[in-house]
Formats: C-alpha cells, sequence, structure tokens
C-alpha cells in the first residue's frame, strides 16, 4: 500500500448553523465516495468522506450519533441536521463529510465502493477504482471484521 499524500494546512468546517466545528490535522489527499443505501438515505446520494491522521471537535455537545450498523456509526449535529461523520466501529476510523470543508482543487477519488447500490441517474466523471458491496465485505472479513 502507496503512502497517502496529505493536505498540508489543517481544514476547517461546520454544520449548517455553526454549532459543531471540525478541525482536520494531516488530511488525506484524496477523497472516499460511498454509494451503499445507507448512505444514499442519509445524505441524499453518494457519501464523499476525507479521512485524516488527526480531528478536533468543538462543540460535542451538539452532536448526535446512530448506530447504522453492528459496525457503523453516523454523526450529525442534533440542531440543524447536517451530517458530520461516518465511523467504521471495529478500528474507529473515521471520514468526515467532505462538503464540510474549502477542498483544494485536483483532488483525486480514492474509490468508490458500493458501486452495485449506485442509483443509475448519476455519475462521477473522474474515473476511479470502483468495487461492490460484496467485495467490500469479503475484504473485511478476510480482515478479521465479522458482520454477523
Amino acid at each position: 500500500m502507496s503512502e497517502v499524500e496529505r493536505i498540508s494546512e489543517p481544514l476547517h468546517g461546520n454544520c449548517l448553523c455553526g454549532k459543531v466545528s471540525v478541525t482536520l490535522t494531516g488530511a488525506h489527499r484524496e477523497v472516499d465516495v460511498c454509494h451503499c443505501s445507507m448512505c444514499q438515505q442519509w445524505v441524499g446520494a453518494m457519501y464523499a468522506g476525507i479521512e485524516s491522521d488527526s480531528f478536533a471537535i468543538e462543540g460535542d455537545e451538539h452532536v448526535s450519533t446512530y448506530d447504522s450498523s453492528d459496525w457503523a456509526e453516523r454523526a450529525f449535529c442534533g440542531t440543524c441536521g447536517s451530517s458530520l461523520w461516518y465511523k467504521f466501529k471495529p478500528t474507529g476510523g473515521r471520514t468526515f463529510l467532505a462538503g464540510m470543508f474549502k477542498l483544494p482543487e485536483g483532488l483525486p477519488i480514492k474509490h468508490q465502493i458500493f458501486i452495485d447500490e449506485k442509483p443509475d441517474w448519476y455519475d462521477l466523471a473522474q474515473e476511479s477504482p470502483k468495487r461492490t458491496g460484496a467485495q467490500i465485505i469479503a475484504e473485511a472479513k478476510a480482515a478479521g471484521f465479522s458482520f454477523d
């Protein structure tokens, strides 16, 4: 696995009402895209997220979380409802909603996952690796994660 480039400056973002703010340090210079049916219900279409080496959250008292499965947590502002992050519970790894941040131009898409659940009414112009839900689950199980 190759080393991912980092965005040199911290990224600052917030929810619609401004009660929750997030600062990312060492944000990865790529965007993760998920087309699963849960992400579609959560954000209205695909979920685009940014990973980071570290983060700081202000306004924790306004954050609500929802365990959307045994292995996933989704966070949102309890006041305005803005989506904030997705957390893979077995590792604690998070991706933060890309739309919260002013991102540099030219970021590549790392991959598109659950491509088999993507509706036919949209397509992303940028070419990127694509994996089905079955492929993602198989990879996670091979890494020792259980989804039962």
